[in-house]
């Protein structure tokens, strides 16, 4: 069982930077894909980033590359989203999420993860 625990949201003026942290109690974490979606009242969750066990590969949307950055610590158990240049549009609760390591396939998908932490709110002032 994994368990996934987001921190590091708040509210930030527009042009401005987050960084996100999830923290995973899990004992071996390289073993597991990580991503980060997002998700605003009556909407889909949406893909933002995912990294996969080793830290070797990274994948971001479209809306966000660029700006965002993903990466891990093992040895910490941890996967860190920094965002800089925020937008009004970047306001979502944002979502962690973990699979076990294999295959990329599906790595922008919900269905395809089977861990989620509760989500952290980011709000994006104008």
């Amino acid at each position: 069982q994994v368990q996934l625990v987001e921190s590091g949201g708040g509210l930030v003026q527009a042009g401005g930077s987050l960084r996100l942290s999830c923290a995973a109690s899990v004992r071996i974490f390289s073993n597991y894909h990580v991503a980060w979606f997002r998700q605003t009242p009556g909407k889909e969750r949406e893909f933002v980033t995912a990294i996969t066990g080793s830290g070797s590969h990274t994948y971001y949307a479209e809306s966000v590359e660029g700006r965002f950055s993903v990466a891990r610590d093992n040895a910490k158990n941890t996967v860190d989203l920094q965002m800089n240049s925020l937008e009004p549009e970047d306001t979502a609760t944002y979502y962690c999420a973990a699979r076990v390591a294999g295959g990329m396939y599906g790595y922008d998908r919900t269905t395809t993860y089977g861990y989620w932490g509760q989500g952290t709110q980011v709000t994006v002032s104008s």
